[in-house]
């Protein structure tokens, strides 16, 4: 099994690339299944979880041809509509193709999904949605089996709580719908607002695209024309990660290839700290802090604080002069990574949802484990300022969503190896 080995202290400087967003990609695939044409995805990171996805299309029967960051998909020989354990055990996202398989084939048996153990992240938003257009769905030995003999049919959907993927489940499942859907409540992120702009491009109609009420006209069960080239939208989560690797290590670094209009909190965030940040369209260049300030945040749904970039943040707060307070809202079980973060000198207090971080501390390298995707990435960063070696071990969780990061890093200037043990 690999890990990653760091010896920290080392000043980051230089640029990288930005990758395609994991989050907005995973849709997207799911989105091919709905197409009549042949599908093109560009882009696409190169990371476990889409190999994962891909895995799956191609067990139910879906021809693809994919190199590093592209793919081409046609559906027209898929053969089965059941999403096995085997494949759907591996990546909470695989819940994707629920809403576009029984929207489209009207019949569809998909396993109920694993992933990153952040917390409960129930799927009882998605069946009852589904439900409320007309299917019939029963939980049998593990899996959703879903039918709608007749298709779905268009109908008001109320989300008790704001749900990306459940949001984007539904747009999928009313493009191929009988007449009109309204979605109240539903998800704004960057990545949902792409999926439903390609549901435009391919001539459905779709209006109220980034606000919490979303109408869409979908057409009873006929195939859609994708547009000759989808191409993915950068990856804000990996960039607001490597701007805490510039920013705990108080660097300048230049990060390309992103949108900054997507890291709106993040950037005020790391401006209240007392970064000097400047952008243009697709660039960010982070300057070094003459003093880096305690902070407050709540994770929120977009554009709110994204859950995502919290334990970058807390590794972040260690360095920072006085008590920061970190309040993770949307998952109960996200706080994982503050054990290990204690392994390493961190002084956290974990109170319920809340964590207070008191700063600025020396940590000293130390064997950690990671816990989660995101977990993942915080310990890296601890790593890069801890006295010593540092080893993250379970790294498996950061090649699900981080595509060549020990590389990147490496070519910012960081001491940092990937092993095996």
């Amino acid at each position: 099994m690999d890990y990653l080995s760091l010896e920290g202290g080392a000043r980051l400087q230089g640029s990288i690339n930005i990758s395609g967003a994991k989050n907005s990609a995973l849709p997207l695939i799911a989105l091919t299944l709905l197409a009549k044409n042949q599908a093109r995805l560009k882009n696409l990171p190169d990371v476990v979880d889409i190999e994962t996805f891909f895995k799956l299309l191609k067990m139910l029967g879906c021809a693809v041809q994919k190199d590093k960051h592209s793919a081409e998909v046609n559906v027209s020989s898929l053969n089965s509509t059941k999403a096995t354990y085997d494949i759907v055990r591996k990546m909470r996202a695989s819940i994707l193709v629920l809403g576009p398989l029984l929207g489209r084939f009207g019949h569809c048996a998909v396993s109920l999904p694993g992933g990153c153990a952040i917390g409960a992240r129930p799927v009882d938003l998605h069946i009852k949605s589904l439900e409320k257009m007309g299917a019939k769905i029963r939980i049998e030995g593990g899996y959703i089996v879903a039918e709608a003999e007749k298709g779905l049919k268009g109908t008001t959907i109320n989300f008790d709580k704001i749900t990306v993927t459940g949001t984007e489940n539904i747009l999928m499942a009313a493009a191929m719908a009988k007449g009109r859907t309204i979605i109240r409540n539903a998800a704004k992120e960057p990545e949902v607002v792409q999926l439903c702009e390609v549901l435009q491009q391919s001539n459905i109609e779709i209006s109220g695209i980034g606000s919490d009420t979303i109408e869409i006209y979908g057409t009873d069960r006929e195939g859609l024309n994708l547009p000759d080239r989808i191409e993915v939208i950068p990856d804000r989560i990996e960039a607001g990660t490597y701007l805490c690797a510039g920013a705990i290590t108080n660097s300048q670094i230049t990060l390309h290839s992103l949108n900054p209009s997507h890291l709106g909190s993040v950037i005020a965030k790391l401006e209240e700290i007392g970064f000097k940040l400047t952008y243009n369209q697709d660039s960010i260049t982070l300057y070094p802090a003459s003093s880096r300030n305690p902070f407050m945040l709540s994770t929120a749904e977009y554009p709110g604080f994204p859950t995502d970039m919290q334990a970058q943040f807390m590794a972040l707060a260690t360095q920072c002069e006085g008590s920061s307070i970190i309040e993770e809202r949307l998952f109960e079980n996200r706080f994982m990574h503050v054990s290990e973060l204690q392994r390493m000198g961190a002084n956290i207090n974990l109170r319920g949802n809340t964590a207070t971080i008191y700063g600025p501390t020396t940590l000293i390298g130390a064997d950690v484990m990671a816990t989660d995707l995101r977990a993942s990435s915080a310990l890296v960063l601890a790593g890069l300022v801890a006295i010593g070696n540092t080893a993250v071990h379970r790294i498996y969780h950061l090649d699900r969503g981080y595509e060549g990061l020990e590389e990147k890093l490496i070519r910012l200037g960081a001491q940092i190896m990937r092993k095996q043990e």
